[in-house]
């Protein structure tokens, strides 16, 4: 059984920590790997090595700097097959969402690429007379992205193109539930012969993730994770003078107004539910229907029940397993909760099999109805494949219901009206609005927003701000006078 290893200074080498955890198919219960649990001494090697290489790689030429990028861009398209199959063995996702999953990754790859554009300061001549100000950026040093479990291969991309095209070098911590994609794809980094120390990646769980937040050669982290634990890396990090963005769970509502197209909206709507079984921070969860709502209902009902669920590498499957047994025992536990709350199911997913993975994490998609929008279930973050589905009288009733929640993440409006679709981008108040849109995820080019308890920092992932997190702000004043020249 293989144990895999850290990446440190240019070589793989075993962690210093005795202990490891299982890799597990949780389409089968397959150990794929064993991940060691790393230790601080290992983040201290990464951290070392990292600031050695950042004094190479901060004086690169930033328009060299991206060349290692276009050549990371052509190889992640060469093996796109195989990094997706890998992120299927490892998080259950189907091969389409995986390939998806890199394509995004790959995007932001290509949009670091225009770095030397982004990373350009500000010049302003004569503030007083022969006297010139301007702003200039500067990598940061030492950054490191401690990455969650439902996006192997992308969540790490919405951050480290840009940091190592602003100049930082760059340590990743991956979840130790799926760990072997950010291994490989970091193994075909190794063709880039990066200065060593530039790259770095250290495997291990909450001991590597505190000795990352605690060091004092790492000065910016970036996280994707629960709420609860985003607050706490936000916290201890800033704690420890580092910059940090942090994001953190979800309850994506979804409103339905009367009007709107009932088929498309359907097919989107299940879409953004199901996919990824449920285990993305941009799910949908809860689904408003506003006035009449016997159509949407029974539509989405047989779409359900027609979804097809199973081993993601098998033909015509549309949704794998949730990550883990604990995962499962969660979920069925949180639908039972609804259950005692006054909701009622329509399509029940909690004892469905899959034939030939009988012993897979497998829920099948499921509905349950008329929740109470003051109950527990209401508020929690399921990530899994359920979805709740309440009714309510009218938009501002909606919005209103939406305003009032913990989280921020995304929300979406399914109408044809333009003045309903304006009032809801206006007033919602989260910070990924879809209109007539199931997923409202931002291209490289934007940033991925958060509000509320789904978002810990000033900064988000991607775009501009991907550019500004990275680098800092450096004002020169600068006066010369000719009686100065003269002497030289």
């Amino acid at each position: 059984m293989e144990k895999l290893k850290n990446y440190i200074n240019g070589q793989w080498v075993d962690s210093r920590g005795k202990d490891s955890l299982s890799v597990v198919n949780p389409a089968n219960q397959d150990i794929l790997a064993k991940v060691p649990q790393g230790t601080a001494a290992d983040v201290a090697a990464a951290a070392e090595a990292a600031q050695q290489g950042f004094q190479e790689w901060r004086a690169t030429p930033v328009s060299k700097r991206v060349q290692y990028l276009f050549k990371l861009k052509t190889i992640l398209e060469d093996n796109l097959d195989d990094i997706a199959r890998t992120i299927v063995l490892e998080s259950g996702k189907t091969f389409i969402e995986a390939k998806a999953e890199m394509i995004r990754a790959i995007e932001n790859v290509e949009n670091a690429c225009g770095t030397p554009a982004m990373i350009q300061g500000e010049f302003s001549e004569d503030i007083a007379k022969g006297i010139d100000e301007y702003m200039i950026r500067q990598p940061l040093g030492v950054c490191a992205c401690i990455a969650p479990f439902n996006f192997p291969g992308m969540i790490t991309f919405w951050f480290l193109p840009y940091a190592l095209a602003c100049g930082n070098s760059y340590i990743i911590k991956p979840s130790e539930k799926v760990p072997l994609t950010m291994t490989k794809i970091v193994g075909l980094m190794e063709q880039l012969d990066l200065p060593k120390g530039v790259l770095n990646l250290v495997q291990g769980g909450r001991d590597v993730v505190d000795a990352l937040l605690e060091h004092p050669y790492i000065k910016g982290i970036s996280f994707v994770g629960s709420s609860a634990v985003a607050r706490h890396v936000y916290a201890k990090g800033a704690a420890h003078g580092k910059r940090v963005q942090a994001q953190g769970g979800a309850k994506n509502p979804v409103i339905i107004l009367p009007d709107a197209d009932i088929d498309m909206t359907t097919q989107i709507v299940i879409d953004s539910v199901y996919g990824c079984a449920g285990q993305r921070c941009l799910a949908a969860s809860t689904i408003i229907t506003v006035g009449d709502h016997s159509n949407i209902t029974e539509n989405l009902v047989e779409s359900v029940k027609a979804r097809k669920t199973g081993f993601g590498l098998d033909q015509d499957v549309q949704m794998g397993p949730v990550i883990s047994a604990d995962s499962k025992s969660r979920i069925n536990s949180l639908i039972e909760q609804g259950l005692q709350e006054g909701g009622r199911l329509l399509v029940d997913g909690r004892n469905g099999s899959v034939e030939g993975y009988e012993t897979g994490n497998f829920i099948m998609p499921t509905i349950i109805e008329d929740i109470p929008l003051t109950g527990q279930l209401a508020e929690t973050e399921i990530f899994g494949p359920v979805m709740s589905l309440v009714h309510i009288n009218t938009v501002d009733e909606a919005i209103a219901y939406i305003n009032q929640g913990r989280y921020g993440n995304m929300a979406c409006v399914f109408t044809s009206s333009g003045l309903n679709a304006r009032k809801f981008r206006h007033e919602a108040e989260a910070g990924n609005i879809g209109i007539n849109i199931g997923v409202a995820a931002p291209v490289a080019q934007f940033p991925f927003s958060g509000w509320k308890e789904s978002f810990y920092g000033d900064l988000h992932g991607q775009g501009k701000h991907a550019i500004e997190f990275f680098t800092q702000t450096k004002v020169v004043i600068e006066r010369w006078l000719k009686e100065w020249s003269r002497k030289f």
